[in-house]
């Protein structure tokens, strides 16, 4: 295949003069990353060519038969067991051991067929056991035993992707989960997103779909980040040309699809996953307390070993050639880049990320993961969960990401919303919106799914409380719905406009889903009432969920505009007492009033000579809102002693866009 130059970089690492008292261990892991690159290039034409272990291991097709791989240097035997052996051990289909402790079997093509079921029964010093093999493609899970296993996924007629993807653009992302998108309670499938969902989400305006969960994992409560086999797609949700069809219809709504990569850590289970796979622990993690994450009860793998580096890099390959995917978000970056997984760290200095806790293997895998998924496909979007901050994360000198998640606006939003509204310091907010590194993107959002998981809640919900169930009528008339109305609008477009590059959010968010999300567990007796999504209530009129939706709409259509994130926020007034700011970026010029009560009539902000038009009120009845302003209206500058000024009215709790259109000096820019 051909593969493409990388583009459109950041700006280099250099320009962080912070940075230069760190010029040696930057080189270093450069060095480091390099190293490894030329050692695991070999003789390929180039990095991403090279990582093709998924062709060569796992179940294939071979001359006239079919052939199987697995590397188990710990194991003593290897047989594959299955339906075609009446899940029998037959030494009929033993694998054998051929050197750096890879096993092989070739076998006649009546072997195997469509949809046979198989696993491995692996011996190894002190025991023996049942093992899903690693490079799996398709996993299903028995009804009655509950037990998984691999099955030949061949169908006669293989899919084929009729779209091409979408260009790369501003990633206006709309966070979703296939099995909980749907509003019975029950688990939806890759179909039921394609032709539900979906045209749902391109109508809205997004451009992104980002897809939790499609990785293979056994237990549907983890919300799919504890993953067993990493190369299946979940069969919870469909079969593997199901997704196909998803992606392809997605491209063909204009929408692109980046999925959750989960390398950070895997799923401890023996039987499913790659734990104890040929009964040592440290063939994939780390031993000891180092290969056990303490908080995530999941295993850590061990980067600095080449197998680990290979399987994890054609990973990438695959999920971007199999399924025509455009990206990842890397979950749980923060874990990678630290021994300490970021667990009770601060990071309140550019020591905390130079002080001998940094994972080095971690950071030249995370470096080369880019370098593959961007020599496949140029376009490709990389997005970095990462908390601590890294310098480099999101910069071609560092790390190589191309957006890294503003994960502090959302924890920002959070926090206020537990003081009083009088109480919130503008400073402070308009710091966090505007904080990011000069040299690398960013994409902003108030909420995620994490922050509605089990154990949270919603913005709206956080606001609303139990008022939600009976006071979200149009003329309830209620003032705790009022404020969250108000404030719900208000943090959605204050993080959109004043956002680094890209704008996320969770789905059912935009129009204020109630509640919080859960899976069904024992602990809720298996309940899958918060497993769904109540799309109806956007769509009745007599609620005001839809007004949340219509200003939502609104939002994503100005900052979706060319353009619109390659300008700089300019900040025009920042005023605490009033509870005002006020910013200009590309030609929209954003005027808040976070104040619970006062309204300020008259109030005078800093301009450019012309006349403005009222491009988009908070405030309007159609988005809920009051209508304390004319629509439409045109606003004219005016002189003041100290210079250019715009008289407004500013009613509590809105926010009042206008754009400026009309220039009265010639030249006047």
């Amino acid at each position: 295949m051909k593969f493409q130059a990388r583009k459109n970089i950041p700006e280099p690492l250099d320009s962080d003069h912070f940075l230069s008292g760190f010029t040696g261990e930057l080189a270093r892991r450069r060095a480091w990353a390099e190293l490894l690159a030329d050692r695991l290039t070999g003789e390929s034409s180039s990095l991403a060519s090279a990582m093709d272990d998924f062709e060569f291991f796992g179940l294939h097709r071979h001359q006239d038969g079919w052939i199987f791989r697995e590397y188990a240097p710990n194991a003593v035997s290897l047989v594959l067991v299955g339906d075609f052996s009446a899940w029998q051990l037959d030494e009929r289909f033993a694998l054998k051991r051929l050197a750096d402790g890879i096993w092989e079997g070739v076998f006649p093509a009546e072997t195997f067929s469509h949809l046979m079921h198989y696993k491995l029964f692996v011996r190894y010093p002190g025991g023996e056991g049942w093992r899903i093999p690693a490079y799996a493609r398709y996993v299903v899970q028995d009804e009655q035993s509950k037990l998984f296993s691999a099955a030949v996924w061949e169908p006669e007629e293989p899919y084929v992707f009729r779209f091409a993807a979408p260009e790369a653009g501003t990633p206006l992302i709309y966070e979703s989960h296939v099995g909980i998108a749907q509003e019975q309670p029950e688990i939806g499938s890759y179909r039921q997103f394609a032709e539900n969902i979906l045209p749902e989400i391109a109508r809205k305006g997004y451009n992104t779909v980002q897809l939790m969960g499609v990785m293979e994992h056994p237990y549907y409560g983890s919300f799919g980040y504890h993953v067993s086999s990493f190369f299946a797609v979940s069969s919870r949700f469909g079969t593997p040309d199901d997704f196909k069809f998803l992606v392809d219809e997605a491209h063909r709504l204009g929408l692109r699809v980046i999925i959750d990569l989960i390398h950070s850590h895997a799923v401890k289970n023996v039987a499913e996953g790659l734990a104890e796979f040929d009964g040592s622990r440290t063939t994939w993690f780390h031993a000891g307390s180092r290969g056990e994450h303490p908080a995530w009860d999941s295993l850590c793998f061990d980067y600095g070993k080449e197998h680990v580096l290979r399987f994890l890099l054609s990973n990438c390959r695959f999920f971007l050639e199999e399924y025509q995917i455009d990206g990842f978000r890397f979950d749980g970056v923060t874990s990678m880049l630290y021994t300490h997984h970021g667990l009770n760290r601060c990071f309140s200095g550019y020591a905390d990320y130079f002080d001998g806790s940094t994972d080095l293997a971690a950071i030249s895998y995370l470096t080369l993961a880019n370098r593959v998924i961007h020599e496949i496909r140029a376009d490709a979007v990389t997005v970095a969960e990462d908390v601590s901050g890294m310098p480099g994360l999101a910069s071609k000198e560092g790390i190589g990401f191309d957006y890294r998640l503003a994960m502090g606006v959302t924890d920002m939003w959070f926090k206020l919303l537990d003081i009083p509204d009088e109480n919130w310091d503008m400073f402070q907010l308009y710091g966090e919106l505007t904080n990011r590194r000069r040299d690398e993107r960013s994409i902003s959002y108030v909420e995620c799914h994490d922050q509605a998981i089990v154990g949270g809640q919603s913005a709206f919900f956080r606001m609303t409380d139990a008022e939600i169930y009976c006071n979200m009528h149009k003329n309830a008339g209620n003032m705790v719905i009022d404020r969250a109305v108000a404030l719900h609008k208000m943090m959605r477009l204050a993080t959109a406009a004043a956002a680094g590059h890209g704008y996320l959010n969770f789905m059912g968010n935009e129009f204020g889903h109630p509640e919080w999300v859960d899976m069904p567990r024992e602990g809720n007796n298996w309940s899958m009432q918060h497993a769904r999504r109540q799309w109806s209530l956007e769509k009745d009129e007599a609620l005001r969920f839809g007004e949340l939706a219509a200003f939502d709409r609104e939002i994503l259509r100005m900052i979706g505009r060319p353009g619109f994130y390659d300008a700089v926020v300019q900040t025009v007034k920042i005023d605490n007492e009033n509870k005002i700011i006020a910013f200009e970026r590309g030609g929209y010029w954003f005027f808040f009033n976070f104040h619970p009560e006062k309204s300020c009539a008259g109030y005078e902000l800093e301009v450019l000579r012309g006349s403005y038009e009222t491009v988009l009120d908070s405030d309007d009845s159609c988005f809920g809102g009051f209508a304390r302003r004319v629509p439409g209206q045109k606003y004219f500058s005016m002189e003041r002693e100290n210079g250019e000024v715009i008289s407004l009215y500013l009613p509590s709790r809105t926010v009042l866009v206008l754009k400026r259109t009309f220039h009265r000096q010639h030249g006047d820019i």
